[in-house]
């Protein structure tokens, strides 16, 4: 901070990657309200933020939990002439989801069509975790079929967050069957991930987890 002070005094002028830096730097650290700042300063210096700026301040608020915030910050941006993308909308979902707000993502992501965006596996992955966390696997399931049905492939991020959803309501026998549909597709190998269901620290009864036990056997086996 030191620095840019000294640039904002003598030269050479910090520009909008100088403060995307920095915004994205004391958002990391918690301090919100001195990346606020650098936002708001930007305009003192003819500085206009982009859609970067946008998504990295965003992206604090909600990783800090301040979705009344973020949700200020997206009518700004909405109100300064530039278009959220599915980035910025999908940044919003997250942070909604993980205050509790999943009806208030959910019918951002059904808007998304009227706003000319498509929601890619990141999106859809977002929303499948946002409903397990509400206990509400079967609906997180209709968007995850959802989903390949729109030409979205599920990659093995989509189908951990899934799996583990279901196993978090100990319903292991769809775990298992997505388990096995996960390891048919190969997608261990493609996304480089082992998967850490040895970890799971639900409780599950003894017969749960000696059917889940010959999951992991043969997920073993081809990984």
């Amino acid at each position: 901070m030191e620095l840019f002070r000294e640039m904002s005094r003598n030269g050479p002028f910090p520009n909008t990657v100088t403060y995307n830096a920095l915004i994205n730097g004391m958002s990391q650290l918690g301090r919100l309200s001195v990346a606020q700042e650098l936002f708001e300063d930007m305009y003192a210096y003819g500085l206009i933020p982009n859609t970067s700026t946008y998504s990295i301040l965003l992206h604090g608020f909600c990783m800090n939990g301040q979705i009344d915030k973020a949700l200020e910050l997206f009518k700004v941006m909405q109100n300064s002439g530039l278009k959220p993308n599915i980035v910025h909308y999908s940044i919003l979902m997250d942070g909604l989801c993980n205050v509790g707000q999943h009806i208030v993502a959910r019918e951002l992501f059904c808007g998304l069509s009227f706003k000319g965006l498509e929601p890619d596996v990141y999106t859809y992955t977002i929303m499948i975790k946002g409903l397990c966390k509400a206990r509400l696997p079967n609906e997180a399931y209709e968007f995850f079929r959802k989903m390949e049905a729109n030409g979205c492939l599920p990659d093995g991020c989509s189908y951990n967050v899934m799996i583990q959803g279901f196993l978090q309501n100990d319903d292991v026998s769809t775990a298992a069957k997505l388990l096995h549909e996960m390891v048919g597709k190969e997608l261990f190998f493609r996304k480089g991930w082992r998967a850490p269901f040895e970890r799971i620290s639900v409780s599950f009864t003894s017969s749960s987890v000696q059917r889940l036990d010959g999951v992991i056997n043969v997920t073993k086996s081809r990984t």
